[in-house]
């Protein structure tokens, strides 16, 4: 749950309030300020040692947190009394599963094994008096916490010129006030701090509790250890791999000159590839892990691999690389916009942006810089995010841009790039006669123009442009890859190589919507159901949308127990996974079918047990499955086939029941058995629901009989797939008025989900939402009522004593003629369903246990209770659409102030009372 609230430290300090939201994500509580880079935290509930609501003014609900460092952080609930209420009470609960589970006794040792509990802790000596890193280096062997192989082999660079005494005292100040490792709480002097540097002993703890890495180290204890353990003595390609690259990254350290160096590095890359066999491993890891191992441990470098190829930076590590040509791409559009001469000159000279800028991204410039320039620009990174490598990219080429200008190749960019980082640590203005301008460096004023001049690029613009791109990358890296997956298929069915490219597409697709972050070769049944909506026309919900402002079309995934069916009928190795092979296969079996073939592949697909027979459940399921593939057809006509169906596979199954091949002997045992509970109840006993009851022959006939359902297997269920891929469908937003200049404003991927929902709200207010379904099959498109029909059985089948299905009976569910039907004829093929209602919570059943779905019971009760009304062929009357004739520029004002009002709610700022309240909260007392 999340809340409005107001933050402010427990106590007198220099810090504003900030207003935000209150995250409980448990185990976890967390607080964003509403600008998102203010102030900030996530601690886990496992380190509050107590909650307790002040005692403020009136209307004020506040809460005091104590938090395992000492620290005291106040919040102001700032929505409504039950909303606090329920938010309070789902925290206790939370906190309460933390203790039971025995979470807060853990946070003892771990804390121990950081090193900013040994700098705030007044008994420790006082590490800012030491001179040399060497000097401290056997106390740190002696001591508990966690460190890198910089505590042995030295940190890069000169303490002293890296003025690591200043740095200590001033993280040390900041890590008392403001809590540190689990608790820590991100206010802005902390990216300030940041961005200063990071002391060398404190990086490493730094690096994961600013990445996150913290948390899951703090969450899975033992693991790394774990995964050696299990893995000891096995050969993979990546362990291959590793041992080949292992003497190739950062030789010039000292660290990686030994063995214990080595073969840490060998333990950490080994662990990860284990881990996630799917990425593996890769050279530019080696790269990052041998950078990060000199201020981090084994586990440490472990777990921050992990958030940097998961999380930060997703595609960058995977075999295609695909998010770092992403990035690439990105990076290029924005040095086009922010630098635009630049790119002009590299376009007319034929120069790639991305000979140079690849590797900076790739290593986090690790691989470029010197190291002590480097870390700091990873100081920044995982700090501030991604976005940095952007801003420290685009900084680097404005301050070059003269020389920019003067090269003619690849090698020239190149060979400036090497001169240029090679000087990072001279002076910016040599010439200069003020002695202050004269000591900046030109590493400082790297840092100074990335985080000024290119203030402008933010997370939400790196975020759209990977969106805006993300297409043209996938094609561009996965025109070769489908060639190669298409040419590896062991059997391309009927399929032509072009039509199982066009599936290659559609599986490629689906797994870029966000389902799975990077290519598998295997997809889960969620990923499918995305693949089968590019595929199926029945497999997506396509609505035009319509509120009095706009008109749009949204297109949602469906969900179906149906699709779910067709994924594990196509899953033939029973592994809960689908290869690309598997979907050819599967798609092979029902686009190129003839009428025969398409109901023996319908009929399979619902015989579960694979017996060759329906037992009365499944037919029920096959029911359900038609409605589903019909729900958004125009008119009664596919209502009128399911439910025709129905009727005759219930009088076929039951008429055929007496042919069966059991024995004679066993059939006059049945009859007797029957007439003897017919003695008690007056009504045959029921047949059992998984009892073998149509096959496959029976079913042709059942199918057959219906000229809707005989059309839809010859042509319409092989014509719904389809390999083209699906159309972008946008409609043109209404321009008259105010509010189609308001629209085309504010009209970005950000927000216009928000908007379609404000003006759907308002739509509905003023009578003008409309949604339209667009039908999958659109054979029918009136509005006909069922014709009514003789029965398919002979007379002689008629009469037949079986006919146990259309009676009712009090231990399942049953079909029963209906006695409201106008007329006989009717009343032979229309059933009405006998169902208790459907229980809630934890008394539901599943649908096959009670009965008919709420699906079929609506297609029988709409064929027998609803009338043909001459008003369904009638047009409105022109008349009574006066107000539906208005312009929407009459309703503009109405609609701003609206706007208006609801992006006032939305402020971020908070007024000076707000402010005083918040100082005020400091002394409050606990109620």
């Amino acid at each position: 749950m999340d809340i409005n609230a107001v933050l402010s430290l427990g106590a007198e300090g220099e810090e504003d309030s900030y207003a935000g939201k209150l995250y409980l994500m448990a185990p976890y509580l967390a607080f964003s300020s509403l600008d998102k880079k203010s102030v900030r935290f996530t601690i886990p509930l496992s380190t509050v040692r107590r909650v307790e609501r002040l005692n403020a003014r009136a209307g004020i609900y506040a809460l005091s947190l104590a938090l395992w460092h000492g620290g005291k952080i106040i919040v102001q609930l700032t929505s409504l009394r039950p909303t606090a209420d329920l938010f309070c009470a789902l925290l206790r609960d939370a906190l309460k599963i933390e203790l039971q589970k025995g979470r807060m006794k853990s946070v003892k040792g771990f804390v121990k094994t950081c090193y900013s509990e040994v700098l705030v802790s007044a008994a420790a000596p006082t590490p800012s008096d030491e001179k040399d890193e060497a000097e401290g280096a056997d106390d740190a062997s002696e001591s508990s916490y966690h460190g890198g192989l910089g505590l042995r082999f030295r940190f890069p660079g000169d303490p002293k010129k890296l003025r690591e005494a200043s740095k200590i005292k001033l993280w040390t100040t900041y890590l008392k006030s403001h809590g540190r490792n689990l608790t820590l709480l991100r206010y802005p002097q902390c990216t300030r701090l940041v961005q200063v540097g990071l002391p060398n002993r404190l990086r490493g703890e730094m690096w994961e509790t600013l990445s996150g890495s913290l948390f899951l180290r703090y969450s899975n204890p033992g693991l790394y250890e774990q995964l050696l353990e299990q893995n000891t003595g096995r050969t993979t390609t990546s362990t291959e791999d590793i041992e080949k690259d292992l003497h190739r990254s950062l030789p010039e350290y000292a660290g990686y000159q030994s063995e214990e160096g080595i073969n840490a590095l060998r333990r950490v890359l080994q662990a990860y590839s284990f881990k996630n066999p799917e990425l593996g491993y890769c050279q530019a890891m080696n790269i990052l892990a041998a950078a990060i191992l000199i201020y981090m441990s084994e586990e440490q470098a472990f777990w921050l691999l992990e958030v940097l190829c998961d999380r930060l930076l997703p595609g960058y590590y995977a075999p295609s690389m695909h998010g770092t040509l992403l990035d690439q791409r990105v990076f290029e559009s924005l040095v086009q916009r922010c630098l635009p001469i630049i790119h002009d000159h590299f376009t007319t000279v034929d120069v790639q942006l991305s000979v140079a800028s690849l590797p900076w991204f790739l290593s986090l410039y690790i691989n470029s810089m010197p190291m002590i320039f480097a870390f700091r620009i990873v100081d920044c990174f995982f700090c501030m995010g991604p976005k940095v490598l952007f801003q420290v990219g685009l900084a680097i080429l404005k301050i070059n841009g003269e020389k920019l200008l003067q090269i003619q190749d690849d090698g020239g960019f190149l060979n400036l790039m090497r001169d240029y980082f090679a000087s990072l640590g001279d002076s910016a203005h040599p010439n200069s006669s003020d002695p202050r301008a004269r000591a900046i460096t030109r590493f400082q004023e790297l840092l100074l123009v990335s985080f000024r001049e290119f203030s402008v690029i933010t997370d939400d613009l790196i975020l759209s442009e990977r969106k805006r791109f993300r297409h043209e990358i996938i094609h561009s890296i996965e025109t070769f890859s489908k060639r190669s997956a298409v040419r590896n298929l062991r059997s391309l069915g009927r399929f032509t190589k072009e039509q199982a490219g066009l599936v290659y597409d559609a599986l490629y697709q689906a797994m870029c919507e966000g389902v799975e972050e990077k290519p598998e070769t295997r997809i889960q049944l969620r990923t499918f159901q995305y693949f089968l909506s590019e595929i199926a026309t029945w497999a997506r919900d396509e609505k035009i949308v319509s509120n009095g402002f706009q008109q749009r079309i949204d297109r949602d995934v469906a969900e179906h127990e149906f699709i779910d069916r067709l994924f594990f009928f196509w899953d033939t190795s029973c592994c809960g996974a689908l290869s690309f092979q598997d979907l050819v296969h599967g798609l092979d079996g029902v686009m190129f079918n003839d009428l025969m073939e398409n109901i023996e592949w319908f009929f399979n697909l619902h015989d579960k047990n694979k017996d060759g027979f329906l037992t009365k459940d499944e037919v029920l399921t096959v029911s359900e499955s038609f409605l589903f593939i019909f729900r958004f057809e125009v008119g009664d006509a596919y209502l009128g086939a399911v439910s025709r169906f129905m009727t005759n596979a219930f009088e076929y199954g039951d008429a055929l029941l007496a042919d069966s091949d059991q024995s004679q002997e066993n059939q006059d045992q049945e009859t007797q058995n029957q007439e003897t509970q017919a003695g008690v109840d007056g009504e045959p006993l029921p047949i059992p629901s998984n009892q073998p009851y149509l096959n496959l022959a029976t079913f042709r006939m059942v199918v057959l009989a219906d000229e809707i359902l005989e059309s839809f297997f010859e042509t319409d269920l092989s014509g719904s797939f389809r390999l083209d891929p699906v159309a972008e469908l946008e409609l043109q937003p209404s321009a008259s008025g105010l509010l189609g200049e308001f629209w085309s404003t504010i009209a970005t991927d950000n927000n216009k989900k928000m908007f379609n929902m404000f003006t759907d709200e308002i739509g509905k207010t003023i009578g003008k939402h409309q949604v339209i379904h667009r039908p999958s099959i659109g054979r029918y498109k009136n509005l006909e009522e069922p014709k009514a029909r003789e029965s398919l059985l002979t007379p002689g089948m008629r009469h037949s004593a079986s006919k146990t299905s259309l009676r009712s009976s009090p231990s399942s569910s049953s079909l029963r003629p209906s006695s409201t039907a106008s007329s006989t004829t009717a009343t032979s093929q229309l059933l009405t369903v006998k169902v208790p209602s459907p229980p809630t919570g934890k008394d539901r059943e599943p649908a096959s246990a009670i009965g008919y779905s709420p699906m079929v019971q609506a297609a029988n009760a709409a064929l027998l209770a609803r009338p043909a009304f001459t008003i369904d062929d009638a047009k409105d009357d022109d008349d009574d659409d006066t107000e539906d004739d208005l312009e929407i520029g009459d309703n503009d004002d109405q609609v701003m102030d609206e706007v208006d009002a609801f992006l006032e709610a939305h402020d971020s700022g908070l007024t000076d009372a707000d402010k005083a309240v918040a100082k005020d909260l400091i002394n409050a007392k606990p109620v």
